[in-house]
């Protein structure tokens, strides 16, 4: 990477401006929380799911490098990997979520139909969460364009941020619920799986941004930042359940929700558009499989 244009670059420069003042944000706010900060600090789950989002974080990041290097991949290949995200995002919604749920709301009393019932009901909860953030926040997809015309008084650069940043945030209160049940080795698979699918995802994301116009170093750097999301949500979701273990079922099928609908709003019509579904349901199958595998050796 060349550093000093890095430093010296207008538009690079403003992106380290706003780096800077989103982590002196993330300071001022966690004075401002205190003891209530502290407390929740204090949560052995809420720190694993902070660790555990940490590490998304840095896959996203570490997917972004090879920008440097190519510019621009084969459709194929690109369709492939698109598919491959789905397919560990399908595997950590049923082995991660939906089942441990479905367990988490029997243990607490529930039959076989109500826990059914409860986890069915919070899938379509978080689904529909999912839905009015994609309908309220203003943001552009990087093939299909803009969601609405008011956002034309947004820069594409910041409609792209939030487009990405709406895609992760399903995956950091997944790693967060995943965390505040009682099997850590559970929510370590479930983050790990996360981790493996966002490595190719930051270097989507990054090309796309490269494609579009914006120099490598921006790309990598709005990359970066998107991927912080993650122990942000991580930490949410797992503060969050962790108030109340009634809470749990309800907290895993909201997650798994979200995620099930960016699979099937974003992820897999973007990997067929272009006419590779074979390459496409390959990489699903391969991503399915290897998060299965994760988390049922794992776990």
């Amino acid at each position: 990477m060349n550093f000093p244009y890095l430093l010296t670059n207008a538009r690079s420069g403003i992106w380290w401006r706003v780096l800077a003042l989103a982590g002196l944000s993330v300071i001022l706010l966690w004075q401002w929380l205190g003891e209530w900060g502290s407390a929740i600090w204090g949560i052995p789950q809420v720190r694993d799911a902070f660790w555990g989002g940490s590490v998304a974080a840095l896959a996203t990041a570490a997917g972004t490098l090879p920008i440097l290097f190519w510019k621009q991949l084969p459709d194929r290949v690109m369709d492939t990997l698109f598919g491959f995200g789905a397919g560990v995002m399908l595997a950590a919604s049923a082995f991660s979520l939906i089942v441990p749920g479905i367990e988490a709301a029997q243990s607490q009393g529930a039959t076989a139909w109500g826990a059914a019932s409860i986890v069915g009901g919070s899938i379509v909860i978080g689904a529909a969460l999912l839905l009015a953030l994609e309908r309220w926040v203003p943001h552009e997809h990087f093939i299909k364009g803009m969601e609405r015309e008011n956002t034309l008084v947004l820069k594409r650069t910041w409609l792209f941020v939030f487009a990405i940043a709406l895609h992760n945030v399903p995956e950091g209160l997944a790693i967060g619920v995943g965390f505040a049940g009682s099997d850590v080795v559970r929510g370590s698979a479930l983050a790990t799986g996360i981790a493996i699918q966002d490595i190719p995802e930051g270097f989507v994301v990054a090309m796309a941004l490269a494609v579009v116009g914006y120099s490598r170093q921006t790309a990598i750097l709005i990359g970066v930042a998107t991927g912080l999301v993650e122990p942000v949500g991580a930490v949410l979701g797992a503060a969050i359940v962790s108030s109340s273990a009634t809470l749990l079922p309800w907290g895993l099928g909201v997650a798994a929700g979200a995620m099930l609908f960016v699979v099937s709003h974003e992820i897999i019509p973007e990997s067929h558009r272009k006419g590779h579904e074979v390459f496409a349901t390959s990489g699903l199958i391969i991503g399915f499989v290897l998060m299965m595998m994760l988390d049922t050796a794992l776990g």
